[in-house]
């Protein structure tokens, strides 16, 4: 819901303002810059709900092929290996948290903390479900389907089952 508000702020905020400059020949200074912040919460926000469904890009010719045992360790290496960059990524925002805190954006007057804090938010969003998809592997709540971090498009599945539909009734004739 909160990215389709920041959507939604985001169109009136660019179209408001393309229809003031045409048709009025002016314009609201502050909506350029608040789209532009709104656009940085949104891509981020965008990426906690993309890592929660599993829809990064990610390569699974090799470890599709592997035993279950070598799935886990995979999945275990990789979720670590995440989890350790979602760990620089609060460190580093953590790093520049004076310098944003004391720096003004230029039309809004806005502290850029606000702006550049999506760092805490994602990092430990991102973090969070990190560690619970360790604790499901740990405990061996995972499934075979799940040890398999890459899914196919709503597409690719569409056409399988086309496929799979034909292939039933041409053995059926």
């Amino acid at each position: 819901m909160l990215l389709a508000l920041c959507m939604l702020a985001m169109v009136f905020m660019v179209f408001g303002n393309v229809v003031l400059r045409y048709i009025f020949n002016s314009g609201i200074t502050v909506s350029e810059e608040m789209s532009r912040f709104v656009f940085v919460w949104l891509t981020f926000l965008g990426a906690i709900v993309a890592m929660r469904e599993g829809a990064h890009l990610g390569v699974d010719t090799l470890v599709a092929k592997l035993p279950r045992g070598g799935k886990k360790l995979c999945l275990a290496i990789s979720e670590l290996l995440m989890l350790f960059c979602c760990v620089l990524f609060f460190w580093g925002t953590w790093e520049q948290h004076e310098i944003n805190a004391t720096n003004m954006a230029p039309v809004t007057g806005l502290n850029m903390i606000w702006v550049y804090g999506v760092g805490y938010v994602t990092s430990v969003g991102i973090g969070l479900l990190i560690i619970k998809k360790l604790w499901r592997l740990a405990t061996n709540q995972l499934t075979d389907e799940e040890l398999v971090q890459v899914r196919e498009s709503e597409e690719e599945s569409a056409i399988q089952a086309d496929a799979d539909e034909l292939t039933a009734c041409k053995a059926g004739q």
